[in-house]
């Protein structure tokens, strides 16, 4: 596991002075990222709260070279440096390891830039892709996208009269990333900082594409006070909503099993986005949607145990 102490003292490289809102996840989870290599790296964003916040020409948070691309395509853009980078060094104008890192919300990752995802995870540029999930378009105007859970209240899926939040539920990403049969995928969360900062390094230290989904709270869209981000997280990953495992090779395992699991419900009545669901009319929804989280953590146990045999 990762060391605090050599964490500390590898500087910063996402500098304080960008403007994200207090409390937002991402800064937190791009500082960690950033420190779990030695190495130059390159960074590209796609548009979205990311970008918009920490590059406003004519200042920058970032220390490292960065790349801010269109809504859809940052994996490609990264795609094409990683291709560059491996061209020149065959020429000999380059002459030192370098590492790779895209970052998209859901919204450019789940939804709009999926194709491009999966087109450079398939053509197998040595790439980390990870996505920072909130759970919905925040920059935008919080609408739902494929990441926002069952139930939620945003823009686009409006609680009312025929509307009890958004209807569907999550679409599973990381699993989806992991069918790619790619050599290392992961799901992390800004709680389990040396857990995350560790699956970043095996990440950077695989010699092919990589994808790291994180989750990273929106406090605006989630409705919690600021001072709640890392603890909401914490209790995201207890409740198992968002389990913590990495896929290398095609093998599953988990890398935290909550002792005593914690219930969902509790999770979401935290949260303004589903303070509808604990109305009369809607209680019976809460029994579901528990019932759809236990589903969930079974079927990736089951894979774990599947990868053991």
């Amino acid at each position: 596991m990762p060391n605090v102490k050599t964490l500390v003292q590898r500087g910063e490289r996402f500098t304080p002075g960008h403007r994200a809102c207090s409390g937002c996840g991402f800064p937190i989870m791009v500082r960690l990222v950033l420190k779990a290599t030695e190495l130059p790296v390159v960074v590209g964003s796609a548009t979205g709260c990311l970008s918009v916040t920490s590059a406003l020409y004519p200042f920058t948070a970032w220390e490292v070279p960065f790349i801010h691309n269109a809504f859809e395509n940052a994996a490609a853009t990264m795609s094409g440096v990683e291709t560059a980078y491996r061209a020149l060094r065959k020429k000999g104008r380059i002459d030192r390891e370098i590492r790779f890192i895209a970052f998209g919300g859901d919204g450019g990752t789940y939804d709009i830039g999926l194709q491009s995802l999966s087109g450079a995870m398939e053509r197998g540029h040595r790439l980390l892709y990870i996505c920072y999930d909130n759970g919905a378009y925040a920059n935008t105007g919080i609408q739902r996208s494929g990441a926002t859970p069952r139930g939620a209240n945003t823009t686009t899926s409006p609680v009312g009269r025929n509307l009890a939040g958004k209807p569907q539920p999550r679409k599973d990403l990381t699993a989806i990333m992991a069918a790619h049969g790619l050599p290392y995928v992961a799901q992390a969360a800004i709680a389990h900082w040396n857990d995350m900062v560790a699956k970043v390094e095996k990440a950077l230290a695989t010699d092919g594409p990589t994808f790291i989904n994180i989750l990273t709270p929106c406090r605006l869209s989630w409705g919690i006070d600021p001072d709640q981000t890392v603890d909401i997280v914490r209790e995201a990953v207890n409740s198992c909503y968002w389990p913590l495992y990495e896929v290398a090779d095609g093998r599953w395992q988990i890398n935290y099993q909550p002792k005593e699991k914690s219930s969902y419900i509790d999770w979401l009545r935290r949260q303004n986005r589903f303070r509808h669901l604990f109305r009369p009319e809607n209680t019976h929804l809460l029994a579901e949607l528990q019932a759809e989280v236990d589903r969930n953590w079974e079927s990736i146990l089951r894979k774990c145990e599947m990868s053991l045999a």
